[in-house]
């Protein structure tokens, strides 16, 4: 069965039939699930998002674009055949994912971004997705979250005890907390309009002008526009490298001046709300259940495809 799904593709997948001259293969197989194929054409459009910004890096040395590309492939090729094994989970378990479903998830995704579904889609254009691309992965984050439920989430118990044990590593995870507000500015062709614009939004919030209103006005991080720039707290070791001893130099309350991203991609404003601190168990109590709960989902999940993988034959030709 599983070789005579491997002639038809070989013979098939031929183009220029005039003649043995001018045949070029397009396509090839790179693993094998059950005995559905996986082709390197479904492999290079899943990956092609992480490839863009591969390309797109300063590093543009052949042997590091190389060994980025192989690792790329490997990860993605394995989150394929990870993807494929939960799709013949659901099919036996008759769980589905309705067209509706994903547009209500676009739609609410877009919602908490503070901006229009077509804005979003636009977006996740540029990152080198078509808009069946992104509907496709919304499917499948749906699909996931149902089998997770469906048969994973029984498997997991949080305690109190997994909660401490949680905050603990998360301490020693996350060192210095500061709650930031950024405002991004993606830079667009002309990069002196771009920086113009970034110093005059400084010299006005510095002034006392109101930089949530700023924030919402300038900002090209449609996750952040309706929050003033802030994502909430989060570790200072976690903030972009470039930006941490921007950080580090500012007092609450002050902002800094532009600063370029390495890459070129986009210029930052950062104004700094809530110095460096570290949150007590009782603050953050119900975060860490949730952490422990997630984490505790995922190992669950991991044992749990392996117990899918040895069930069905998986072949990689990667």
């Amino acid at each position: 069965m599983k070789r005579s799904i491997g002639l038809v593709l070989a013979l098939g997948l031929w183009v220029g039939g005039a003649g043995p001259a001018g045949a070029v293969i397009v396509e090839r197989i790179v693993a094998v699930v059950g005995d559905r194929p996986v082709l390197l054409s479904e492999l290079r459009a899943r990956a092609r998002p992480n490839l863009i910004r591969v390309y797109g890096s300063p590093n543009r040395d052949p042997s590091f674009v190389a060994a980025a590309e192989s690792a790329i492939y490997k990860e993605v090729l394995e989150r394929i055949i990870d993807d494929r094994l939960e799709e013949q989970a659901a099919e036996k378990a008759r769980i589905v994912v309705t067209p509706d479903e994903v547009s209500t998830s676009i739609e609410n995704a877009a919602k908490r971004g503070g901006v229009r579904p077509s804005e979003l889609v636009a977006s996740v254009r540029r990152q080198g997705l078509t808009e069946q691309d992104f509907r496709d992965e919304i499917r499948r984050q749906i699909l996931e979250g149902k089998l997770v439920e469906f048969r994973v989430r029984p498997r997991v118990r949080v305690t109190e005890q997994d909660a401490r044990a949680a905050y603990q590593h998360w301490r020693v995870e996350a060192g210095e907390a500061v709650e930031l507000r950024l405002l991004a500015l993606r830079v667009q062709g002309d990069e002196a309009t771009r920086m113009a614009l970034a110093n005059d939004v400084v010299a006005r919030a510095r002034a006392g002008e109101d930089f949530c209103a700023l924030v919402e006005k300038h900002t090209d991080d449609v996750e952040t526009r309706r929050t003033c720039g802030s994502r909430g707290p989060q570790p200072l070791n976690l903030v972009v490298p470039q930006l941490q001893p921007v950080v580090r130099a500012l007092k609450a309350g002050e902002f800094s001046d532009p600063v370029r991203l390495r890459g070129g991609e986009a210029i930052v404003i950062v104004n700094l709300v809530r110095e460096a601190r570290v949150a007590r168990f009782e603050d953050v109590r119900g975060e860490m259940l949730q952490r422990a709960l997630l984490e505790g989902l995922e190992g669950q999940r991991k044992l749990w495809l392996q117990e899918l993988r040895r069930g069905v034959y998986v072949d990689t030709r990667l």
